[in-house]
């Protein structure tokens, strides 16, 4: 009988992924907060960091991340790669790890899927249904 390793079950991420996951969406915050990020593009939109995941092996961090009011989130992107060295580093030193992870940004679309689920409730066939 083969023994399973913790990796092979098919489990969420562990304690230490969504600690460092945190640290990191912390650190990130505070930059983008105090402005320490010089971009024009950054300056003008106010970003949220939604989550951060981490591999499982904590040398990528997947951050997500949303401008106020879900406009503008291509050129948001844009600004976060193109300074994607300095945060990094930045963030390293912050979160004080062994390695610095390499770091992606993705938009979140956790917003939209919940303005869609809500539009869908609200409309005329979904509340046909739920009332029967």
């Amino acid at each position: 009988m083969a023994h399973r390793r913790r990796s092979d079950k098919n489990t969420g991420p562990s304690q230490r992924q969504l600690r460092v996951g945190e640290l990191i969406r912390h650190a990130l915050a505070e930059m983008l907060t105090r402005g320490e990020i010089h971009d024009d593009v950054l300056a003008s939109h106010i970003v949220t960091i939604p989550e951060v995941r981490m591999s499982p092996d904590l040398r990528l961090a997947t951050i997500y991340v949303m401008p106020l009011g879900g406009k503008d989130v291509a050129p948001v992107i844009a600004a976060l790669e193109r300074h994607r060295k300095y945060i990094r580093a930045e963030v390293a030193h912050a979160v004080n790890l062994k390695f610095a992870p390499d770091i992606r940004f993705l938009a979140d679309e956790t917003f939209e899927e919940g303005s869609r689920i809500d539009r869908l409730l609200a409309s005329d066939k979904v509340r046909r249904d739920v009332g029967k």
